[in-house]
């Protein structure tokens, strides 16, 4: 903090900030201050760019000074992945903000990248349509779920946020605007998959720090959809302006049906039967909490509640079932009518503890970690989803917190924040050693600056030589959250 203090006095420093003033204007642009850090690392300046072509000026005049550049939507997800070598710049998207252009009956809306992914929703439900997109982090602006490619539930049928995109809008390195697609146009994204795909058991890579590495295909760079490469790249390939995604009708009916489970492998049978069972799941998500122990206490055969119960646990010494460890909850959406006919199905596939219910689970959509622990997220084809949450466990000396997309093989853990650095490393090679033959991997997606600085953070990545090409070209000078991205790029 001290050093970027005092960079901002050296020569030049307050003349920049003046342009910075004359760009965004007077009340948004300043030196940076203690909360305006991107993993650790504190900016020199804030500078809030009121529209596209400020934001431009803002990157033209970091490249005239070679000054380096990340972006912020609400910085929901500042803490994730690595942190950036040096932040002169930190780019406010906040007032890149609104539905620029929803052409009517068209199926798409243009949003801007610093929009309150919860605001976009509000709008679209006044006229019945939603974007298929629930990312966990509150208050994240949509730029912040594209550049992280963040998924919730809803993955499952309708894929990342990066399988909606239609077009984008952003800034290269040198501050040109580029538009990739138009409205009306094919989608820039992979389909979506379906449960039956992933009943197949195919790993399907998701988002988060290296996600754009993982949307690589094969081909000469210039083949690639670039909008495709700056889904999960944090800001590290451009700054992204807005985007244009599909928006659908909202479903009339909702239902989340619920079922307590008590192992991994409980749950790795339940999910192959509901997708076997072609429902149509919106989501299969599982919550795998730590459990707490029951105190145990000694009931004397005499008393009033166990007298005249000879199978009473009390009296034989037989073991009672043990309370639910965890719930796997599955999503139906669609008609009313429709919805209660599968729900039913569901129900009786499920089996008598079953649960139809109006509402989300309190945990639904939401993130097992807390600020200060050690976040992992672990991608595996669905049929080995049981054995890495039993390697994690086994890693670990104890049971691990776990939720996440069980039909689609994507969950997150939760480690507490004061294990030892080395410690951490410890789990992580052994959980990569299980997950390397099952075709899995599991990223760090954020942690404690100790942790973070002393292990591996995402793994073995094949895909880093691409990733590598697909920089030099869109970031040559390594001007744009240089640090951030795999291998130090």
């Amino acid at each position: 903090m001290a050093a970027a203090a005092s960079s901002t006095h050296r020569p030049g420093a307050l003349d920049i900030t003046r342009r910075l003033a004359e760009i965004c204007g007077p009340p948004f642009a300043r030196f940076a201050g203690p909360a305006d850090e991107v993993a650790g690392r504190t900016a020199r300046w804030v500078a809030v760019p009121g529209g596209p072509h400020a934001a431009a000026e803002v990157l033209r005049l970091a490249a005239a000074h070679d000054l380096t550049v990340v972006p912020r939507g609400a910085g929901t997800k500042i803490d994730w992945g690595a942190a950036p070598a040096q932040v002169d710049i930190m780019l406010d998207t906040g007032r890149l903000a609104g539905i620029w252009h929803e052409p009517q009956g068209s199926g798409v809306a243009e949003i801007g990248a610093g929009t309150p992914l919860r605001a976009v929703q509000a709008t679209l439900e006044r006229t019945g349509q939603r974007l298929p997109i629930d990312a966990p982090s509150p208050g994240a602006t949509l730029g912040g779920v594209l550049a992280a490619d963040e998924a919730g539930p809803l993955r499952l049928r309708h894929g990342s946020p990066c399988a909606q995109l239609v077009g984008v809008r952003y800034l290269d390195a040198d501050g040109e605007l580029v538009s990739v697609g138009e409205p009306g146009t094919p989608s820039l994204g992979r389909a979506a998959p379906t449960a039956r795909n992933r009943a197949s058991g195919s790993a399907t890579p998701a988002g988060g720090p290296g996600g754009a590495a993982a949307l690589f295909g094969t081909g000469d760079l210039p083949g690639l959809d670039v909008a495709r490469l700056l889904c999960g790249s944090q800001g590290g390939l451009g700054v992204l302006v807005s985007a244009t995604l599909r928006v659908q009708a909202a479903p009339a009916s909702r239902v989340w049906v619920s079922r307590p489970v008590w192992t991994p492998l409980e749950v790795h049978d339940l999910v192959r039967a509901v997708l076997a069972a072609r429902l149509d799941p919106a989501a299969v998500e599982l919550d795998l909490p730590v459990p707490v122990p029951l105190p145990r206490r000694r009931v004397s055969p005499w008393h009033p509640s166990v007298a005249g119960r000879p199978d009473h646990p009390a009296l034989t010494g037989q073991a009672t079932r043990p309370a639910a460890a965890g719930s796997l909850v599955v999503l139906l959406e669609g008609g009313p009518a429709d919805v209660a006919e599968r729900a039913e199905r569901l129900t009786a596939l499920l089996g008598g503890d079953a649960v139809v219910g109006h509402a989300a689970p309190e945990w639904w959509g939401r993130y097992p970690f807390a600020p200060g622990d050690t976040a992992l997220r672990i991608e595996v084809p669905i049929n080995d989803l049981h054995a890495a949450v039993y390697a994690l466990r086994d890693a670990a000396g104890s049971p691990v917190p776990v939720r996440g997309s069980a039909g689609v093989g994507t969950v997150h853990a939760a480690l507490p924040g004061s294990l030892a650095p080395d410690r951490v490393a410890s789990i992580l090679a052994a959980v990569r050693g299980v997950l390397l033959a099952r075709q899995g991997r599991c990223v760090v997606v954020s942690a404690p600056a100790p942790v973070r600085r002393a292990v591996d953070l995402w793994g073995e990545l094949p895909t880093l030589p691409c990733l590598r090409t697909a920089k030099a070209h869109l970031d040559p000078h390594h001007r744009l959250a240089p640090g951030r991205l795999p291998g130090g790029l």
